[in-house]
């Protein structure tokens, strides 16, 4: 069984720098990716409504993530 993290985050709401926005960006996308993953493999471990719900969260952590890239495309001018 893979061991889940801990996280700890500071919620200031200052300004960050263009560089600071991307790599975070680019850092929440790939983050966001990898718990979709875990959960996706949580799915199978569990039956009825909780796997139903699980799937629906890898669904809207899959799109959160592809909303974050698609972001960070924009801002690179990637577009």
């Amino acid at each position: 069984m893979k061991r889940l993290h801990h996280h700890d985050h500071e919620h200031a709401h200052d300004r960050h720098s263009p560089e600071e926005t991307l790599a975070l960006l680019g850092y929440m996308a790939d983050h966001n990716r990898q718990h979709a993953q875990e959960l996706h493999e949580l799915v199978h471990s569990v039956d009825g409504e909780a796997a139903q719900l699980l799937h629906e969260a890898v669904v809207d952590l899959t799109v959160s993530s592809e909303k974050l890239a698609e972001a960070l495309r924009i801002l690179k001018g990637e577009e």
